[in-house]
């Protein structure tokens, strides 16, 4: 079943890189560099569905103390950092044209950047201490706390003067009724990028989930030798 869906995503993608590259207009404002928004976006989403997994994964490990919801926790969070690092830099290349600058301390943009360094400090807590059920409980406490900044990155263009745009998909409308934020052919390109980095999200976690199931046979086994 991975290979199966790593081959759809792989067509996924390359769907995407024709329909960017030879059928998506140029914004009529910023030009071809507004075609890295269809991979910024794209890495901010799966960052959140991430770090959502690791939110969601840890309190099961709190709860019922399952090994399977602390692999999940941890390869969750190992991915998340991976594409907010990808979200971090994609947002600073886009800024150079748009804003004249590779980084200003936007409040959107610092904290996001404190979103990174929690789940980096988690990642390094996972390889530098001694594993067991002491250190899954401190992930899995840094993994509630650390998913508690999304809402207020999410929220950050709403309550702060800020350089980053709002919502990019969708809005509201006069009456309240949410609304495409960008013409069709945008539009379009974005949710199947949205669905592509997705499907490389699973793709990634499946195979991420393998490789730790043979390293704790192969540490169980080294153990009993």
């Amino acid at each position: 079943m991975t290979a199966k869906l790593a081959w759809a995503t792989g067509i996924a993608m390359a769907a995407l890189a024709v329909l960017i590259f030879g059928f998506t207009p140029d914004d009529d404002l910023m030009g071809f560099s507004q075609k890295i928004m269809y991979i910024h976006v794209p890495s901010i989403w799966v960052t959140y569905l991430s770090f959502f997994v690791v939110f969601v994964c840890s309190i099961g490990y709190l709860w019922k103390r399952t090994p399977e919801f602390d692999r999940v926790s941890k390869s969750s969070a190992e991915i998340g950092v991976l594409f907010c690092a990808m979200g971090l830099i994609t947002g600073s290349i886009w800024g150079r044209p748009t804003w004249g600058t590779f980084w200003v301390w936007d409040a959107r943009l610092t904290t996001t950047l404190l979103l990174f360094l929690i789940f980096m400090g988690y990642v390094l807590l996972r390889a530098f201490s001694p594993p067991g059920e002491k250190q899954a409980r401190l992930a899995a406490v840094i993994g509630v706390i650390g998913f508690l900044d999304i809402p207020l990155i999410h929220l950050s263009v709403q309550w702060w003067r800020t350089l980053h745009q709002p919502s990019t998909v969708f809005k509201l409308g006069a009456e309240g009724a949410p609304q495409p934020a960008m013409p069709a052919e945008f539009l379009a390109a974005l949710l199947l990028s949205l669905v592509a980095m997705t499907m490389l999200y699973a793709v990634v976690l499946l195979y991420r989930l393998e490789l730790e199931r043979r390293q704790e046979e192969l540490a169980a086994r080294l153990a009993g030798e």
